[in-house]
C-alpha cells in the first residue's frame, strides 16, 4: 500500500500540486510567523542576549528587563565575595525623550554601559573600537535602522531629556521592542537621568563567572543573602526568557499572534483538505476498482494517509526552501527575524499534523468508493 501511495503521487502529480501548494504555504507561514515572533519579542531581551554576562542582578519582582528599578550599588560586593565572579559591572537604564532631526519627538531607552573593551553589556554587538567611541562625553551609538526614525545620521546631534547628544557609531543588533535603543557611557547616562532617586544606583549589575555552567547555583546562593537591600539574581537565559515571556503572553500582543497562528493552521487544514479530497474524488474509480479485487475500505485509508504524509513532506520541503530565501532577504533588510532549532522543529511537527488532519478528512470521500460505481 505504501508503494502504491507513492507511485499514485507520481502518476497524478497534477491532482495532488494543489494540496503540496496548499501545505507548503501554510507551512511557510507558519515558518515565518514563528521566525518573526522570536525575533520582535526578542527584542525586549536584545540588552541580554546581546552581553556576555552570565548573572543579572535586578530589583525583586522585575517582570521584563525594561521595568528594572534602582538598587544599591554595595550588591556589588557581595557578587565579588563569590570566587567564581571574575567581573561585575553597572548597568543604567534611562528613558529619554530624543529630540532632533525634524522628528518631533521620538521614545528612546537610553543603555549606560562601561565603554572598555572588555565590557560584558552589548559585547555581541559592539566592537572594541566602536565601544571606545563612547569614552567621548555625550557620545551615543544607535543601530543602523533606527537612524531614519531618529532623523540624524553618524556624526549628528540630537538632545535626550534636553541634554546635547551626538551619534559617533552604528551598530547591527541594537533594536529594541516598542522604542529606540541608544546606547552610551555611564557619565553620560548618568547626566541623561531626569530622576533625581536613582544617583548613584544602577538599574542592574552584570557580572561574568569563570564556568558559566555554574551560574544557577551561584544565582540560587546570592538568593539567599541579605543585608544589601532589596535585590534578586537571574541568570541570563532565565532573565532572557521571562522577558520574551512577559512581553509575549503578559502585554496581550503575544495572545494575537498565538491566535493568528490558530487561524493559520485552521485554514489551511480547511483548503489542504479539499484539494486532497479532490484528489481522492479524482481516483474514486482507481479505488473502487482496488475495493473490487479485494482491498479493503481500511486498507485504502493507509494509502490515503501516506499520501497525505507524502504531500506534507513535498510541501515542507518547498517551504523550507522559500522561506530560507525570506528570512536571509529579511535580514539584509534589517528586518528582526529569528530562528532556532526548537521553533523549527515545531514547525515542522506543525505542517506533519496539517497534512494528517487533512488526510484524515479527505478519509471521507472513500464513501464513495463502491464498487458498484464501476457498472455505472
Amino acid at each position: 500500500m505504501v508503494a502504491l501511495a507513492r507511485k499514485t503521487l507520481i502518476y497524478e502529480w497534477r491532482r495532488f500540486l494543489p494540496a503540496v501548494l496548499a501545505v507548503g504555504f501554510a507551512g511557510l507561514l507558519q515558518l515565518l510567523q514563528a521566525a518573526l515572533v522570536l525575533g520582535i519579542f526578542g527584542g525586549a531581551a536584545v540588552y541580554i542576549t546581546g552581553s556576555s554576562g552570565n548573572l543579572w542582578v535586578g530589583y525583586p519582582g522585575t517582570q521584563s528587563v525594561d521595568q528594572g528599578r534602582g538598587i544599591s550599588p554595595d550588591v556589588a560586593t557581595l557578587l565579588y565575595m563569590q570566587p567564581e565572579v571574575t567581573r561585575v559591572e553597572p548597568f543604567l537604564w534611562v528613558d529619554g525623550d530624543w529630540r532632533g532631526g525634524g522628528t518631533g519627538g521620538v521614545s528612546v531607552f537610553v543603555s549606560g554601559i562601561d565603554p572598555g573593551p572588555h565590557g560584558l553589556m552589548f559585547a555581541h554587538a559592539l566592537s572594541p573600537s566602536l565601544r571606545e567611541r563612547l569614552r567621548e562625553p555625550d557620545a551615543v551609538i544607535v543601530d543602523r535602522a533606527d537612524l531614519d526614525k531618529l532623523g540624524v545620521g553618524i556624526g549628528g546631534s540630537a538632545s535626550i531629556n534636553g541634554h546635547r547628544v551626538h551619534v559617533v557609531g552604528v551598530a547591527s543588533g541594537l533594536r529594541a521592542l516598542g522604542g529606540v535603543n541608544v546606547v552610551t557611557s555611564l557619565d553620560t547616562a548618568r547626566r541623561l537621568d531626569s530622576d533625581p532617586s536613582d544617583v548613584g544606583r544602577p538599574t542592574y549589575l552584570v557580572a561574568r563567572l569563570r564556568d558559566p555552567k555554574q551560574a544557577a547555583q551561584i544565582a540560587r546562593t546570592l538568593n539567599g543573602r541579605h543585608g544589601f537591600g532589596p535585590y534578586r539574581v537571574w541568570t541570563a537565559k532565565h532573565f532572557a526568557r521571562r522577558t520574551m515571556l512577559f512581553w509575549l503572553f503578559d502585554t496581550g500582543a503575544g495572545a494575537g499572534v498565538l491566535f493568528l497562528a490558530g487561524i493559520v493552521f485552521l485554514v489551511g487544514a480547511v483548503i489542504t483538505s479539499q484539494a486532497l479530497a479532490a484528489a481522492v474524488i479524482g481516483s474514486i474509480r482507481e479505488y473502487a476498482t482496488l475495493n473490487a479485487l479485494g482491498v479493503g475500505v481500511r486498507a485504502l485509508r493507509w494509502v490515503i494517509l501516506e499520501e497525505a504524509l507524502w504531500v506534507g513532506a513535498l510541501g515542507l520541503a518547498g517551504a523550507a526552501i522559500l522561506g530560507s530565501l525570506l528570512i536571509l532577504l529579511a535580514r539584509r533588510e534589517d528586518v528582526p527575524v529569528v530562528l532556532n532549532l526548537p521553533v523549527t522543529l515545531a514547525c515542522v511537527f506543525l505542517v506533519l499534523a496539517l497534512a494528517v488532519v487533512s488526510g484524515l478528512g479527505s478519509m471521507r470521500s472513500l464513501r464513495r468508493a463502491d464498487p458498484a460505481t464501476l457498472l455505472r
